[in-house]
């Protein structure tokens, strides 16, 4: 009987670590550095949480309104120089793809989209092969 209350301890220790390991992420840590790492000339719109929950996420979209004339630049932080298999993928409003950061088999850490008709644009981040799940991106502009 000892045994089984000994058994059911740990699975009970190892579960409430799993729990906690998921919980680590904080993207708002990424969003800061990201926003000093906008590119020359563009101005801090916004920054997105990339929060995939261990995995549990397969896909994280937001909406914004771009303007017709301007310049849009989107760039993923993780902490590292690699974007730890995180897409950006930009979609007009019609869900018609515009751009990504993965290209040909390559992570990039951003984009940058000249916009051509005013309306609202979907931004989705998505996993390959990530190991954190985690991350911030920001959204700068220039006209």
């Amino acid at each position: 009987m000892k045994a089984i209350y000994m058994l059911i301890g740990a699975l009970s220790f190892i579960l409430m670590l799993s729990f906690q390991a998921k919980a680590q992420c904080d993207p708002s840590a990424y969003t800061d550095e990201c926003v000093s790492q906008l590119a020359d000339g563009f101005n801090f719109v916004k920054s997105y949480e990339i929060n995939g929950a261990g995995g549990s996420k397969d896909k994280i979209e937001y909406s914004y309104v771009f303007a017709k004339g301007t310049q849009y630049f989107m760039n993923i932080c993780t902490g590292s120089e690699s974007t730890d298999g995180i897409v950006l993928s930009l979609y007009d409003s019609n869900r018609k793809k515009v751009g990504t950061t993965y290209t040909n088999g390559s992570f990039n850490r951003g984009i940058v989209y000249p916009c051509n008709a005013t309306g609202i644009y979907y931004i989705t981040f998505t996993f390959e092969e990530s190991q954190k799940y985690c991350g911030g991106a920001v959204l700068g502009f220039k006209r």
